[in-house]
């Protein structure tokens, strides 16, 4: 039997307590697992070339307070803008307030929403029909197969947001990154059931011509509107998304956090079953060290069971997150999860973070063991 089986034996001598420790280390895994793909997802998943030239503009005092409409004119007119498109929030109740039936709802200007969204693709006689009809709705593809919707459907939005009904029929399916699962009605049928947006709009949305500009542009609208009574504030879209990170707080803070908790869990965890298993064997260690064992060799051997509880736990948890944020992905909830995912990395970094906590945990426990005396350790009585 090699060192490596001997350890590998030894981890699971006690069946029931070694599937616990397991299980245990495995929760926390997951949890640490789901949130470094919830942190990367936020902040470090790259920008589609597309989405990096795009720019938003709204009230610099918050979302709630509107533009008037003729800053998209201003705006189009400036240096370096291709297009411009409005973008307001719809927010109508579609069937009930359960989070399986919310998604995206937003009304914008047929004629010029792909324009600025270039990484969307749609049919050009859908196209054409959508504009034609002032009821009807583009709808992105993954939300249409969601609710099994097709051309020529009907959607009703009940008043929720705004104190308007909204019937729509699908006029055109449109393809769009999983994050845009939504559905753009025209603005003008907006704004005729919702009188109190007439000459006004939430956020103007434009895109420029190279990614030096964005900058440039960014600057040149806020300037444009500083003294005037409805200001703006400008944003790259990912600054915007993570923008409206921040209105649910320190999101950051909170990740380290919980990080941090799973982390001292794990160490408690690991370190009390190796703390029973080496007072446990105390008479077994006098034993090894009789035949020959070194205090290097018992130290190796309670680390080697420590790392081997830590590591099956490490790899459970991490596929374990894997398998449910694919699951949660694919479900009706997929709206908010759409832009995580368990990569190579994160699994190697679960299980690297196991084996490190499982080593520093059992790092006292082995040493209390390996410098057990002869003696002392064939009188225990334990």
């Amino acid at each position: 039997m090699t060192f490596a089986q001997f350890a590998v034996k030894n981890a699971l001598r006690n069946p029931r307590r070694s599937l616990l420790t397991v299980l245990s280390v495995g929760v926390s895994l997951l949890l640490l697992t789901f949130l470094i793909s919830m942190w990367r997802g936020f902040y470090a998943v790259p920008q589609a070339p597309s989405a990096v030239l795009r720019i938003l503009s709204r009230h610099r005092v918050g979302l709630t307070a509107m533009l008037p409409s003729y800053y998209r004119d201003k705006i189009a007119a400036l240096p370096g803008v291709v297009a411009v498109t409005p973008l307001d929030w719809v927010g109508g109740r579609y069937i009930n307030d359960n989070p399986e039936n919310q998604f995206g709802q937003f009304a914008t200007d047929p004629y010029s929403v792909f324009q600025v969204y270039t990484d969307w693709t749609i049919d050009p006689q859908q196209l054409r029909d959508w504009q034609r009809d002032r009821t009807g709705v583009a709808v992105q593809r993954l939300l249409a197969e969601r609710y099994g919707w097709k051309l020529g459907d009907r959607i009703y939005l009940q008043a929720s947001t705004w104190p308007a009904d909204f019937d729509l029929r699908v006029r055109a399916i449109y393809d769009a990154p999983s994050e845009w699962q939504a559905i753009l009605i025209s603005d003008k049928y907006f704004t005729d059931s919702v009188p109190v947006m007439k000459d006004r709009v939430g956020i103007v949305s434009l895109r420029v011509a190279t990614e030096p500009q964005v900058a440039q542009v960014t600057q040149a609208i806020d300037a444009m509107f500083r003294n005037a009574p409805a200001p703006t504030l400008s944003q790259s879209e990912k600054a915007f998304q993570l923008y409206f990170m921040a209105m649910m707080g320190n999101v950051k803070a909170f990740i380290v956090g919980i990080a941090g908790a799973v982390v001292f869990t794990i160490l408690l965890v690991t370190g009390n079953t190796m703390a029973m298993a080496v007072r446990e064997r105390t008479r077994e260690v006098a034993l090894l060290k009789t035949l020959g064992f070194t205090r290097g060799r018992i130290l190796a051997l309670f680390l080697g069971e420590g790392i081997t509880l830590a590591l099956a736990g490490g790899v459970l948890g991490t596929l374990g997150a894997r398998g449910l944020l694919a699951g949660l992905s694919a479900s009706s909830w997929g709206f908010y999860f759409h832009h995580m995912r368990v990569t190579g990395t994160e699994i190697g970094m679960g299980v690297v973070v196991a084996a490190l906590v499982g080593a520093v945990s059992t790092a006292l426990p082995s040493a209390r063991a390996a410098r057990l005396e002869i003696i002392a350790g064939l009188r225990h009585m334990g």
